[in-house]
């Protein structure tokens, strides 16, 4: 019988005290030549780490950040890429009780500097590489004490590989109550920053119990790829608490992505589990010659992030004989939809609601609709799994909630046998190739340009990453619509914000539709995008 963390307990009583790390500490020393890295460089070379040797590299970061002075419910940024370093320094601060801010290394300074004054944030870990995008976070924020350099060293941060000692005294793991902040992660909105979604230590244990169990199915003996990358919620989702939190090899690959490369890999290592989003399933899809890959060992396959279709499906299917099944859920909560392990897939529907989550489709009041119904996907705000808050913003958190139910933003209907049709989103979020992507963020960034009067963001269909960003601009006086001018507002973008999110489409207009307030309506805007497709 599989040596799970978590027993698949269906009424989710969570432990008065949870450590994610402390449970991964203990599977540690049961199991420490269990495989529990495999990490794959992008030249193929190859470093793997045992759980013994994890847990020896979890309690020497530990230790040196614990005698640096980072204690329980500090806020710390943590900016590193795929690697063992993201997983060690993971486990050491919720070792230590510290909280743990998730941020891509693909951020931008203003990007970074928001989330460290909102959040108050204590100290920074960044890998080298970054740093000097970072040169300005000692002048504009006076809460970080601490400057941690990982894999490299530059003058004012203190590299943490120099601090990292062989016989470092283990500091003991902090028993936190299931219901303390260990999880800050940003998400964005459409109006105003970024928003602070609060998960507490108890998250990971609802996590494994719902999508861990019903959804990737991930068991001790295989070997994980999910292929998000940290400083994503779906990071700390599947690559790190669904494989270490049930024992088995987490598949890291460090490499763009490519379909060629990505099917040769799912080859060679013989990967068991694979969670990848819709836009590199459908990649893979079109690849020429698919059939001469032997794919025999996957045994699940997920994805999440928006709606597969059928043609992706039914490739698979027919090519590997395994079900791309869908799932659904947000920053703010869990797995709350999904084609669970043994479900008839129905291409296009998200699936059904996990057998352990209470989610519904609800009118303006608050009431559920019946079948056939369109309305806002909501869930039950008693679900173990749901976020504690929006941090510092009881304004943001009281309008998440309608009654007794969370709701998500999106909109669906429920069919006769209880599978949910995603609609569309209720608010202006951009869902492109998995990130999620707030207009004012684009905007914010496009308004800084000499050229542009105004502008608005929003999602344009696109086959292949679902949505992509779409900038309308009004020019000020004395500009002229280019190509040229295209191409330097999209650079312009990517040097203010994350490169993702920068305007594919552009189009110059004469002026932006709004309402007698004055406030632009991107849904005209967005309906405009759909009709043109």
């Amino acid at each position: 019988m599989s040596d799970l963390l978590v027993q698949q307990d269906f009424s989710m009583n969570i432990p008065e005290l949870y450590n994610f790390a402390g449970e991964v500490e203990k599977f540690a020393r049961r199991h420490p030549d269990k495989e529990a890295l495999l990490i794959v460089s992008p030249d193929g070379d190859e470093e793997r780490l045992s759980y013994g040797e994890l847990l020896l590299y979890m309690n020497r970061i530990a230790s040196a950040l614990h005698h640096l002075g980072i204690t329980r419910k500090d806020h710390v940024l943590v900016l590193l890429p795929r690697g063992k370093e993201a997983y060690a320094v993971y486990l050491a601060l919720l070792k230590l009780g510290a909280v743990i801010m998730p941020g891509s290394e693909m951020l931008r300074s203003k990007d970074v500097e928001y989330r460290a004054q909102h959040a108050g944030a204590k100290a920074i870990i960044a890998t080298y590489e970054i740093l000097d995008e970072l040169s300005l976070l000692k002048q504009n924020c006076p809460t970080i004490q601490y400057y941690i350099s990982v894999n490299g060293k530059q003058p004012g941060w203190t590299d943490l590989d120099e601090q990292l000692t062989e016989n470092a005294e283990e500091v003991p793991t902090v028993e936190t109550s299931s219901d303390e902040l260990a999880f800050l992660s940003y998400t964005s909105g459409t109006t105003g920053g970024p928003k602070g979604v609060m998960h507490v230590h108890g998250w990971p244990y609802a996590h494994l119990a719902v999508a861990s169990t019903f959804w990737l199915d991930v068991r001790e003996d295989d070997l994980v790829w999910a292929t998000a990358g940290p400083g994503w919620a779906k990071w700390v989702w599947s690559p790190f608490v669904s494989a270490l939190g049930r024992g088995a090899t987490a598949f890291v690959f460090q490499g763009k992505f490519s379909p060629e490369a990505y099917v040769s890999i799912l080859q060679k290592y013989s990967i068991n589990v694979l969670c990848a989003t819709p836009t590199e399933y459908r990649l893979i899809a079109k690849m020429n010659g698919l059939e001469e890959y032997d794919l025999s060992s996957l045994r699940s396959a997920c994805s999440a992030g928006e709606p597969l279709n059928r043609e992706v499906i039914d490739t698979f299917r027919r090519t590997f004989d395994i079900t791309v099944r869908d799932g659904y859920g947000q920053t703010e909560n869990t797995l709350l939809v999904g084609t669970f392990v043994g479900m008839e897939p129905r291409p296009g529907s998200m699936g059904r609601p996990s057998p352990v989550v209470n989610v519904a489709i609800i009118d303006e009041e608050g009431n559920q609709l019946p079948s056939g119904q369109v309305g806002d996907i909501a869930v039950d705000r008693s679900m173990v799994a749901l976020f504690k808050g929006y941090w510092n913003d009881s304004e943001r958190t009281s309008r998440a909630f309608r009654g007794n139910w969370y709701v998500t933003g999106d909109q669906g209907r429920l069919d006769e046998d209880g599978y949910i049709w995603f609609e569309g989103r209720s608010d202006d979020i951009i869902i492109s190739s998995g990130y999620t992507i707030g207009p004012f963020e684009v905007e914010d960034a496009l308004v800084k340009h000499e050229a542009v009067a105004e502008c608005a963001a929003v999602a344009s269909p696109d086959p292949e990453r679902g949505q992509i960003v779409k900038a309308f601009i009004v020019l000020k006086q004395g500009f002229e619509p280019s190509t040229e001018l295209i191409t330097k507002l999209q650079e312009h973008v990517k040097q203010y914000t994350a490169p993702y999110k920068y305007p594919r489409k552009i189009e110059f207009v004469q002026e932006l539709p709004k309402t007698t307030s004055g406030k632009i309506r991107r849904i005209e805007l967005r309906v405009k995008e759909k009709e043109m497709k």
